[in-house]
């Protein structure tokens, strides 16, 4: 039988056979008063017996969250005296207390975590953070049933030994008072008598203490953060903005929207590196890619293929328009009239609220500011590899416009990385007809996928003509006889790659110099360091989107923009901690790579307990017909249950179908949630329905449709 269902039982057990044989009667105050003389006679004839059952009673009591702790405690006061009877109360209650903390835990925890596992998590960090904090200040305040804390502390993360010295220690309080009313047994009619509401008020002032000191305690930190600048007797703006990409433009839009002041300050371009090197540059050459690729497939769809005719000059061209046309969305002029001031210039932070811009135009203006939001971004990581400036190279921000004066596509082109970028960007240029090689160091590409994930884009990036090299690495650039060369490194031996072009896709780097960080002493190593606030050293300077990290997205820098906008404007009166709980990423190669939580190979090497569902592309009537069956998706969940721990989709339109797995984590919707969703017939997102829909085939009821299934026999008049 199930340990866990043995220890219920007898816990049951226990309960039941204390109220069976009337062992509560014994827990009242006219019963103590009326067995003092008794308990007293007993105590002089085995006076460390007594003591010892006593001690062992009460445990066992407070263990199994029985009523009657207090009259206990006032039995040790009437019996012991206060010294004795406050030290045997005291640890008897908190043994006791965390025995029932145990119980809780072993019983219910895992149960209740699966169950709400993803509403849990913001109070398990905060637990984990501030447990003993929050345990303490209940355990002052004796209004709190002391059993109801011991039972929902339990199905936390909180440390048992924690739990034990700070019930030790926050309980002692609460505990003499009873104590020494003990000792004065007499004088008590009810058990009300003993905490007036004078006392009670007291208690309630303790409990506040711890915090009231954390206030303090903070404010002291802050002081000593800021005690060597001279704070301004008044601010000319309430938020000032460093950067005008998503998390900059959010920010300010925000701040304008709830009417502060706002100044936003870009050196560049508006929009940032998505909208001018990054997201919609990309996305405008994959797609020009992805029609000369129909073309020469044509004949996959009755048609008659043929080598795509193009003007290399004119994709740029388009690219260039595409993004002139997105532009005036993120344009200086949009954003003034929105009423968000714009300067155009190099801003540095002079101290914590003064911030000095150099404007392009000549000039520099001053400004003091509340506070200010750093949303910088990040640039190209560029290796530091010998004879690399020599040969020359462009990254994901020059080759548009490094790319738009040639005036043919680049036959050889290597791409040095095997991320998302480096994948998008090898693939588009191969369809377009150059010989592309991509050279990754590690393993694989898209390290950060599954295994399958990774190989399936390889596949892919290979049948387009990409000659993928894994496990090489660069290290050289060389020049003979007029041709550029990449020199590599494969298994002891090298290899010299030819090529036109070299692009640098090695990851990006927070853009962290020339912005006062270093004077102020803002800890920045790879990024901003911030608190989950989204505040730096300083609690009025902020950080957000890839200068501040974990994820370099334009969606996560919109996202940490609008928390670092709402704290920097009102965390006077309310401070909200980041939520990275539900991310999605894409990677637009073709097929698409979509995910958002965990991937199966994350939950694994997490430990994380799991069931994988999957549905495959190939048996989708709408892929059919479009002739891409390319993919699945698949769908990581509690075992036993429908709750979703992530979702990975490879396959055509893979990021617009992760939108509805996302929604569903975001808000704790299951597959059953799902697959009762009418999807239209035919589409690409019936595919999360069919996910849906393998689940619940998989965990049907066996046994209950076999009782079913002789119902219906039974109805047709054969015999059960």
């Amino acid at each position: 039988m199930n340990r866990k269902l043995l220890i219920l039982l007898a816990l049951l057990g226990l309960v039941l056979g204390f109220f069976a044989l009337g062992l509560h009667n014994y827990l009242t105050l006219d019963q103590l008063k009326a067995s003092q003389v008794q308990f007293a006679q007993l105590l002089d004839a085995h006076p460390v017996a007594v003591p010892a059952a006593y001690f062992g009673i009460y445990v066992l009591v407070t263990a199994l969250s029985l009523p009657g702790a207090a009259i206990m405690t006032l039995a040790g006061g009437a019996l012991f005296g206060l010294g004795f009877g406050l030290l045997l109360v005291s640890f008897a209650s908190s043994i006791g207390a965390t025995l029932a903390f145990l119980v809780a835990r072993f019983l219910l925890r895992d149960s209740v975590q699966q169950r709400f596992g993803a509403r849990l998590k913001a109070i398990d960090r905060g637990i984990e953070r501030d447990g003993a904090f929050y345990l303490f200040t209940l355990r002052l305040v004796p209004i709190f049933p002391f059993f109801v804390i011991n039972l929902l502390m339990g199905l936390t993360r909180l440390r048992t030994w924690t739990f034990y010295w700070v019930s030790q220690v926050g309980m002692l309080a609460g505990t003499a008072v009873y104590v020494n009313a003990g000792t004065q047994l007499a004088a008590i009619e009810r058990l009300g008598d003993i905490l007036s509401p004078a006392l009670l008020l007291s208690f309630v002032l303790l409990g506040l203490f711890p915090w009231i000191a954390k206030l303090l305690v903070a404010a002291a930190q802050r002081r000593r953060v800021y005690q060597r600048w001279q704070r301004p007797a008044r601010f000319d703006r309430n938020l000032v903005v460093i950067g005008a990409g998503a998390g900059g433009l959010v920010s300010a839009y925000i701040a304008a929207a709830v009417k502060a002041k706002v100044t936003l300050v870009e050196a560049h371009k508006m929009g940032g590196d998505c909208l001018n090197y990054g997201c919609v540059p990309s996305k405008a050459l994959i797609k020009s890619a992805r029609v000369a690729q129909q073309i020469r497939h044509a004949g996959d769809y009755g048609l008659t293929a043929s080598v795509p005719q193009f003007s290399f000059r004119e994709v740029m061209a388009r690219v260039h328009r595409i993004i002139a046309e997105i532009e005036p969305h993120d344009s200086v002029e949009r954003y003034t009239g929105l009423g968000v001031e714009v300067l155009q210039g190099y801003a540095k932070i002079i101290d914590p609220w003064t911030v000095d811009i150099a404007l392009n135009n000549g000039g520099t203006q001053r400004l003091t500011t509340r506070s200010i939001v750093i949303a910088a971004g990040a640039a190209p990581l560029v290796p530091d590899l010998p004879g690399l400036e020599d040969t020359g190279y462009v990254t994901s921000d020059t080759l548009w416009e490094r790319f738009a004066e040639l005036e043919a596509l680049p036959r050889r082109l290597v791409v040095l990385g095997g991320g998302p970028i480096g994948s998008e960007l090898a693939q588009a240029f191969a369809r377009l007809g150059a010989e592309v090689t991509q050279v990754e160091r590690g393993p694989r590409i898209l390290p950060k996928e599954d295994h399958e994930v990774s190989e399936l884009a390889r596949d892919a990036l290979a049948a387009d003509g990409v000659e993928i090299l894994t496990g090489h690495t660069a290290l050289r650039c060389e020049q003979v006889a007029g041709e550029k060369r990449l020199i590599v490194e494969h298994r002891g031996a090298e290899r010299a790659i030819p090529f036109d072009q070299l692009l640098v896709s090695a990851g990006r780097r927070a853009r962290l110099t020339g912005y006062g960080l270093e004077e102020l002493g803002i800890p920045s190593n790879r990024t901003v360091t911030t608190n989950e606030y989204l505040e730096t050293l300083y609690p009025n300077i902020y950080a957000a989107g890839d200068v501040a990290g974990p994820y370099q997205f334009t969606h996560t820098a919109a996202h940490m923009a609008w928390y670092a906008a709402v704290n920097a404007l009102f965390g006077q009166f309310k401070r909200f901690k980041v939520d990275y709980s539900v991310i999605p990423w894409t990677t637009f190669i073709d097929p698409e790579v979509a995910r958002v939580g965990l991937s199966e190979q994350e939950a694994i090497d997490r430990g994380i307990p799991h069931e994988i569902t999957r549905f495959e592309l190939a048996e989708l009537d709408r892929a059919i017909a479009d002739s891409a069956t390319r993919g699945f998706v698949k769908v990581l969940t509690v075992p036993g249950r429908d709750r979703i721990l992530g979702a990975t989709i490879v396959g055509t339109q893979g990021g617009d179908l992760l939108a509805e797995f996302v929604l569903a984590m975001r808000h704790g919707l299951g597959l059953n949630k799902i697959l009762g969703t009418i999807h239209t017939y035919p589409t690409l997102a019936e595919a999360n329905k069919y996910a849906a829909g393998a689940w619940k085939k998989a965990h049907a009821p066996e046994r209950v449709l076999r009782w079913v299934a002789r119902y219906h026999q039974w109805r047709r008049g054969g015999t059960v």
